[in-house]
């Protein structure tokens, strides 16, 4: 009787330490971001420019015509769920309701981030019928950009690759898995089942062209417009063509993972399974479960076309953003399969590790973002080794998974 009351004892002791430690990580990680988005919306009071990282020691951030403004009134809907505080409330909207003219951009495919990011939490927290009506028309937005013949939604317009022969005439990248969800909610709140059927669509067009045997992706997939035949598969932000690009990787953990959420489909969580196990059980994954920028970085085997120097490293770079992105979509995988729980504990990991002082920025530093150590492009020698404004969305998305698995 003595030895089972000592280990009931001591199995309470232990819960009690791992609750503790659970609350602390999501505790910290979000009064630590009241404090630098409060320090940050004083320093750009108004939504005229958006918060997106660091250039040369101070604040970068982008008028309302590139693919990141989304996640900052992203941001601070994610505080308002947490805190349910009016005031985080009235910013959101404020910053959200800025946003509103790009429900009809139609140039480029990122107009699910920043709509979705923005627009989306927005309904999902207020019931707002405006800006599901808002979220509608950006839907439509999304899909004048896809193509009957190659399956899928163009990303960017005509562009080059990297060898500065390669002609890419309708580049498809792998982010673009992420601006599904958009389309697939407005399925569900017209009853039109044209939006889901072209997400469904791309997804499948992409989980043919755009992965590898073991299930790591190419970053660019390049279609003939008129035949829907492959052209070229690439990379833009990769080290190399044939190398498995950190976020890339993310995305496409996190896109299949939705797309299972949005119609039950098994060929989805399949792809999400896979991809994720390929992340998990990479030889080349640091063992606090934040990535390398990319995972073939300086590898034998594989060579880049752009000018590489490796001497400008004297450590190969971590990708927090990558790691923000994967412990959220890990976080929901795991209520789809039998095996969850290491898809927790892998997010658990994560997120211990970017909630401490290696990647958590003290309050006041940082330009007032929550994480540090993101990376945006090192082929084109820009963002690196800096804050990004989408690895601290994604990180509190995950934070708030995370509390909610707890409960």
């Amino acid at each position: 009787m003595k030895i089972n009351k000592l280990w009931i004892l001591c199995l309470l002791i232990l819960c009690s330490c791992s609750t503790k430690n659970e609350e602390d990580i999501v505790s910290r990680g979000f009064e630590r971001a009241e404090l630098q988005l409060s320090a940050q919306l004083k320093v750009v009071p108004e939504p005229n420019e958006y918060p997106r990282t660091i250039k040369g020691g101070k604040l970068k951030t982008t008028k309302k015509n590139d693919w990141t403004e989304g996640f900052y009134p992203g941001c601070l809907w994610y505080v308002y769920e947490h805190n349910h505080n009016e005031n985080w409330k009235e910013s959101a909207i404020k910053w959200t309701e800025a946003l509103e003219p790009l429900k009809k951009l139609t140039n480029h495919h990122d107009i699910g981030f920043l709509m979705y990011c923005s627009f989306g939490n927005a309904y999902r927290l207020t019931g707002n019928e405006t800006y599901k009506d808002i979220l509608v028309e950006s839907a439509r937005s999304l899909c004048t950009r896809f193509n009957q013949k190659t399956g899928c939604i163009e990303s960017w317009n005509y562009r080059k690759a990297w060898n500065g022969i390669d002609e890419w005439f309708y580049p498809v990248i792998i982010d673009n898995m992420m601006n599904l969800e958009l389309l697939y909610f407005a399925t569900k709140v017209t009853g039109d089942s044209v939006y889901a059927n072209i997400a469904n669509a791309h997804a499948e067009t992409t989980a043919k062209n755009q992965f590898r045997a073991d299930y790591s992706n190419y970053h660019v997939v390049n279609y003939d417009e008129e035949t829907g035949k492959v052209l070229h598969k690439a990379t833009c932000q990769g080290f190399s063509d044939n190398s498995a690009w950190a976020r890339g990787q993310a995305w496409a953990i996190y896109g299949y993972t939705m797309a299972y959420r949005e119609t039950k489909r098994k060929d989805f969580l399949d792809m999400a399974i896979h991809t994720a196990d390929f992340w998990l059980n990479h030889p080349n994954l640091p063992e606090d479960g934040v990535p390398y920028w990319d995972f073939n970085a300086g590898q034998e085997g594989f060579v880049p076309d752009w000018n590489y120097d490796p001497q400008m490293f004297k450590e190969v770079p971590r990708d927090a953003s990558a790691a923000a992105i994967a412990a959220s979509a890990f976080l929901e995988l795991t209520d789809y399969v039998d095996d969850g729980e290491k898809y927790e504990q892998a997010a658990e990991h994560i997120l211990k590790s970017l909630s401490s002082p290696l990647y958590l920025a003290e309050s006041g530093t940082n330009c007032n973002f929550i994480l540090m150590h993101s990376v945006g492009s090192i082929p084109h020698g820009s963002e690196i080794d800096v804050p990004l404004v989408y690895a601290d969305y994604y990180y509190l998305e995950a934070l708030l998974r995370y509390s909610k698995k707890q409960k």
